[in-house]
């Protein structure tokens, strides 16, 4: 049988593929923004519309039946004179102590000491077992956890009966219905709180520190302390930065414990803006004046993230040598 062979003469070549057109820049852009128009539109519909609509209630007087009455910048004058808003800012600034600056430094020196000592001589799971307890009270229910502290700090609750019982009968209080003890009381609930959080964070943080620094440090004969303030700090900046914003809005915005606690009382010694903004709107029903007081009070947080996130990008850029 004969083979053949069949040869390609020169004429017979490949025809070429043309290339598929490439995308344009701009039109990829153009497919990246489709993917922002859920949240945008959930962003309008959850936050932009009540937000405009709490700005326009504000510039009225309103008891939430019948027709708005415009009267312009009224509620905001009267903002400026109304003792009880400004003792609520009052409050405010003691809520930033229990909430940001004591958690903040006891978080982080918690965090370095089971991060850098426990979890050094004991086992991990030790540390993480800690950590767990440390931040148990963040994932509590609000309600369930003034209810729980309500009970131990009443007249004939659990701190009174254990003073009984050793012996200091005389420092027996009713700690939330005395004006001059309301607010430490419930400035050491909310630091029993928030205490997890930052030692959660901060914990996290050290993690992706080099552990050749820390060895590097021992070698030259480094105290725990010299190794916290030379590597831990500077190491974990930018998560202290978000520990701070985060727990500053928490507090400024903090409503939960103050309605399980004390609602506002005794005598608005614990009475906080978000609290004041609810009674204003629902208790007395003028719904235009807590609309103003709930529209500074967003003012405020906004001014205050801003300024936290210039301050970090300042911080980066120096650095960076920029």
């Amino acid at each position: 049988m004969a083979v053949t062979e069949t040869v390609a003469t020169p004429h017979q070549t490949a025809t070429p593929t043309s290339p598929r057109p490439r995308r344009r820049r701009g039109d990829r852009k153009g497919a990246y923004w489709l993917y922002l128009i859920p949240g945008a539109v959930l962003f309008a519909l959850v936050i932009g519309a009540p937000l405009l609509g709490t700005v326009y209630f504000s510039l009225t007087k309103w008891s939430g039946v019948g027709d708005p009455t415009w009267v312009g910048l009224d509620n905001y004058q009267h903002l400026l004179h109304d003792q009880v808003f400004w003792a609520s800012f009052r409050n405010t600034l003691a809520m930033l102590v229990a909430m940001v600056v004591v958690p903040t430094l006891l978080g982080l020196l918690l965090a370095a000491v089971l991060f850098d000592v426990i979890g050094r001589r004991f086992k991990p799971r030790t540390a993480a077992a800690l950590r767990a307890a440390f931040y148990l009270p963040q994932v509590l229910p609000v309600v369930v956890a003034g209810i729980v502290w309500g009970w131990i700090l009443r007249p004939d609750g659990a701190l009174n009966g254990l003073l009984d019982s050793i012996g200091l009968g005389a420092l027996r209080h009713d700690w939330l219905g005395d004006p001059g003890t309301a607010l430490p009381a419930v400035m050491a609930v909310m630091i029993w709180v928030q205490i997890g959080y930052p030692v959660v964070v901060f914990m996290a943080a050290l993690q992706r520190v080099d552990p050749e620094l820390y060895e590097a440090a021992e070698v030259d004969g480094a105290t725990w302390f010299h190794r916290f303030r030379a590597i831990t700090l500077p190491q974990i900046r930018p998560e202290t930065f978000v520990v701070a914003l985060t727990a500053t809005i928490a507090a400024l915005k903090v409503f939960g414990p103050i309605f399980a606690l004390t609602r506002g009382g005794p005598e608005n010694a614990t009475n906080v803006p978000s609290y004041f903004a609810y009674y204003t709107f629902f208790k007395k029903l003028q719904v235009g004046y807590g609309s103003a007081i709930s529209t500074v009070l967003t003012l405020i947080i906004v001014v205050v993230a801003v300024l936290f996130i210039w301050l970090q990008a300042r911080s980066e850029r120096r650095d960076r040598g920029i």
